[in-house]
């Protein structure tokens, strides 16, 4: 099957990267379009900071949070632009989008409405209560894609005895 247009969920981890790459790779093999996509998530928890919040007044709180918003949200178009950048030196058309909200749902809706044929993810390696807990990005998408999803498994880290 040939992929026309490929939707890349990456973060700023080392995870994230490894989908750039991966999804950078397809692209070139596929002459693909390229979307590069993050989201923040509503409970990240730059954006609550509980320790202030009975210190402050509910105005001085939103006006808190909106201020660490516009910070990070400043940081992550920088970021995605330079993703996008090295996309295209390398002959990818390619472009970013970034969301707030929930990640998995928000990956649907793109790959939907920008017709992707193609989503590239990472997946952690969560297991048992920490996947209950946490939720499962990678899992939603899989199951809830209009189109292919390749997961990137995170690689493991050796472990010294």
């Amino acid at each position: 099957m040939a992929y026309r247009k490929i939707l890349a969920a990456i973060d700023r981890s080392e995870l994230g990267q490894q989908v750039f790459e991966q999804a950078l790779t397809m692209a070139k093999q596929e002459k693909a379009a390229l979307m590069l996509f993050h989201c923040l998530p509503l409970e990240n928890a730059s954006l609550t900071p509980y320790t202030t919040l009975y210190s402050e007044d509910i105005t001085q709180f939103s006006r808190s949070i909106r201020d660490q918003l516009t910070s990070e949200t400043k940081e992550i178009q920088i970021w995605l632009a330079e993703y996008t950048q090295i996309a295209s030196n390398q002959g990818i058309a390619a472009e970013w989008d970034w969301k707030i909200g929930d990640p998995g749902r928000w990956v649907r809706d793109i790959a939907q409405n920008w017709q992707a044929d193609l989503i590239v993810t990472g997946r952690r390696g969560l297991q048992g209560i920490a996947e209950m807990f946490l939720g499962s990005v990678s899992n939603y998408i899989v199951h809830h894609a209009p189109c292919s999803v390749l997961v990137v498994q995170a690689e493991e880290k050796a472990v010294d005895k």
